[in-house]
């Protein structure tokens, strides 16, 4: 994919979610169906109660995380430096989107940099598998050095990819890949869908090659094959094999000792709480918050 493309599609990627109906319109999350249970006893405090948790060896305050979605262009570069000046605020962790964007131009790298703004809190790098393929481990971990990350998200999204014209469609290799990044990074890498969910059998086979952190990124809130369907208009296959984030959640992928991100629709309150009961350690958040 040239520079150009790729640059056009993040600006298009910021106008449908700003003005766009984004979420997925036909599946369920079933974050419906993760019934809350109530105690009638609690023994402690409201005033004690503390929502923290750890996360690369931080803590945030509130257990969310503002995942990746943008770079690549100044209009990008001012998204991201806000989002990241909000988290720093609030101690919750930060995502770029994907750094292809930094690959392709090295011009570009100034629109993921937010160190300075976000000094403290978690800061996440981004890049596609097929990427991290061609760049390998070495270079993916410098990727992450270049702007300071704390950590490094390697997002799979070949349904996404199959909704553009020019998108990947060769996927041969890919637990290969994973198993040298996690010999480069260790517990520094993130393994994230973009919206598509990671399935029970997919979640078992990362832990086993050695994965730590798992983002399921189910069915719900931003939809990047949705948002590929209305630029291009022709992923309803793809769209039909969204799996829900109820589902992809720790508990429903069996994936013990992964206590990583979910998203899938998690920009609310209730569904928060829902992710958390279904064992994630955190919800990710890439849309307007209601």
């Amino acid at each position: 994919m040239g520079e150009e493309t790729t640059a056009r599609r993040k600006d298009s990627h910021l106008d449908l979610c700003a003005s766009a109906e984004v979420e997925p319109a036909q599946n369920s999350t079933l974050f419906e169906c993760v019934q809350l249970v109530h105690c009638a006893m609690p023994e402690l405090s409201l005033d004690e109660l503390d929502l923290g948790t750890e996360l690369f060896g931080k803590k945030l305050r509130y257990p969310m995380v503002i995942t990746g979605m943008t770079g690549g262009t100044d209009r990008a570069a001012r998204v991201n430096r806000d989002l990241a000046t909000l988290a720093q605020k609030y101690q919750v962790a930060f995502g770029v989107g994907s750094q292809r964007a930094m690959i392709e131009d090295a011009r570009r790298a100034p629109t993921f940099q937010v160190r300075d703004v976000a000094p403290t809190t978690v800061v996440l790098g981004n890049i596609g598998l097929r990427q991290a393929a061609a760049l390998g481990a070495g270079g993916v971990r410098k990727l992450g050095e270049a702007i300071g990350a704390d950590a490094m998200a390697l997002h799979l999204n070949a349904g996404q990819e199959l909704t553009q014209p020019e998108g990947d469609r060769d996927f041969r290799g890919g637990y290969a890949v994973v198993a040298d990044l996690v010999q480069a990074l260790g517990d520094r890498l993130l393994v994230k869908e973009t919206g598509c969910g990671i399935s029970p059998e997919v979640a078992r086979r990362l832990v086993a090659i050695g994965v730590r952190q798992i983002d399921v990124s189910g069915l719900g809130g931003t939809s990047w094959v949705r948002e590929g369907d209305r630029l291009r208009r022709h992923s309803r296959r793809a769209r039909a094999c969204q799996g829900p984030g109820a589902r992809s959640g720790r508990r429903g992928i069996g994936a013990a000792a992964v206590p990583g991100p979910a998203s899938g629709r998690s920009g609310r309150g209730r569904d928060r709480a829902a992710a958390g009961i279904s064992g994630a350690g955190a919800s990710n958040v890439a849309h307007r918050v209601p």
